[in-house]
């Protein structure tokens, strides 16, 4: 396994066009590996190519890749990075690292900060005769629970906030299972966008079918391994649904120690 970072040049138009079409910019991605048909299914039990957009700031926009092979990404690099500068072969314009280091050294107890894009969705039916109708979660709240609800089987526990960095008294909560106040947990949600695009082409190569609305947010927050193989798979497999639109990539990093106190 491999985990790629590529900075997205957003001044030029081929990034413009790629940042606004998931459908494009999966494409893209996909034709890194020379290997890999656009016909390929992924296999429900083997990893698969995942990605993530992070955006840093207005104008830094990060691409993460976590893949079974190595990519080449040149062909991103002179569409959206910065060719010039990746004349140097020491510098081809994006970073990659085997990722089974990472993966190899993960053990139960440990603490890492971690990222998530993900596809918050449940099932409805408003009447008994209707078929279940996959909905987006649109609440921060919901989408909390959506996450929590999946925790034990991905691996981890979310960590919860000590008591001095909570904003409400200990023990406040929302009705209902799992859905504990956003303020108990290290954890917050953000970047609540949707993404409406038609999935099908017609006959002549235009857009045709249903449009289809995919909501995302992105998960900051800490946990703890309780569980290193299931968390392997998260991570490598991805959780949740849009895969192939930029959702299910969780990373982790090293918690930043706090800060020594002031000397008086």
């Amino acid at each position: 396994m491999f985990l790629s970072r590529f900075r997205v040049n957003t001044a030029r138009p081929g990034a413009r066009r790629l940042l606004s079409s998931p459908q494009a910019l999966h494409a893209a991605v996909m034709s890194s590996f020379p290997t890999l048909l656009p016909s390929d299914v992924p296999n429900p039990d083997g990893s698969r190519v995942l990605w993530r957009l992070d955006h840093q700031a207005r104008a830094e926009v990060i691409l993460y890749i976590v893949s079974p092979d190595r990519p080449d990404l040149t062909h991103l690099v002179e569409q959206a990075g910065w060719p010039v500068a990746a004349a140097n072969p020491d510098t081809p314009g994006w970073q990659t690292k085997p990722y089974a280091p990472l993966l190899e050294k993960l053990s139960a107890g440990e603490s890492w900060a971690f990222r998530l894009t993900a596809n918050p969705v449940h099932t409805i039916r408003r009447k008994d005769s209707e078929p279940r109708k996959i909905t987006a979660h649109l609440t921060p709240v919901h989408q909390m629970r959506w996450l929590l609800e999946r925790q034990e089987r991905c691996g981890f526990r979310i960590l919860e906030k000590s008591d001095d960095k909570r904003l409400l008294p200990s023990g406040t909560t929302y009705h209902g299972k799992h859905e504990h106040h956003g303020d108990q947990y290290e954890l917050t949600v953000r970047d609540h966008n949707s993404r409406s695009f038609n999935k099908s082409r017609n006959t002549d190569g235009s857009r045709g079918g249903k449009p289809v609305t995919l909501v995302a947010v992105t998960y900051d927050g800490r946990l703890e391994v309780t569980d290193p193989s299931a968390l392997r798979r998260a991570l490598t497999h991805g959780i949740g649904r849009a895969k192939a639109y930029g959702c299910g990539l969780l990373t982790l990093a090293p918690l930043t120690p706090p800060a020594p106190p002031a000397s008086p």
